[in-house]
């Protein structure tokens, strides 16, 4: 896959009166955001150097070039922000990030296709994978039970969903 640019944070809004904005970080350090170089917004329309401030509730409170005052800050609010692919670091195996996930074709250990990867959930007590095939969506927890083998290069998954009660 050629993702050449990873989404990790959004702007939450401003915080303070002198362009400060409260940053959300996806990343798995939250601060490591500041430390991936100038960040563009997913159009590249827009690059920021990130600074960090202090923590605040919900993220980090964080300056971004260019943005000076609060009503600078606040028409940020929801702007995701992308680092360049050859920034972050590599990946153990069998840790993936979800933009190499999103797309890949999920199929059963029968090699039945149960569909697309279409988004990846965190709610905290792990990764949950959504899998779209025509009108059916399932939730597969991403655990090695139940999701076995993920081959990037073939761009596929092999999934074991547990047994449904209905």
């Amino acid at each position: 896959m050629t993702v050449d640019r990873i989404c990790v944070g959004a702007i939450a809004g401003a915080f303070g009166v002198r362009g400060e904005v409260r940053l959300k970080s996806f990343c798995s350090d939250p601060a490591d955001i500041a430390t991936y170089g100038p960040l563009t917004t997913e159009d590249g329309k827009r690059s920021f150097t990130v600074t960090l401030t202090r923590p605040v509730t919900g993220g980090l409170g964080a300056r971004l070039s260019g943005v000076i005052t609060r009503e600078d800050a606040e028409g940020l609010r929801g702007v995701t922000l992308w680092a360049p692919r050859d920034a972050l670091p590599l990946l153990p195996d069998e840790e993936f990030y979800h933009a190499d996930l999103i797309g890949l074709e999920v199929v059963d250990p029968g090699g039945a296709v149960l569909g697309r990867v279409r988004a990846i959930f965190d709610h905290g007590a792990g990764d949950i994978l959504e899998v779209v095939g025509g009108k059916d969506v399932l939730l597969l927890p991403f655990t090695r039970a139940v999701v076995p083998t993920v081959d990037l290069a073939a761009r596929r998954i092999v999934a074991d969903p547990p047994a449904s009660d209905e």
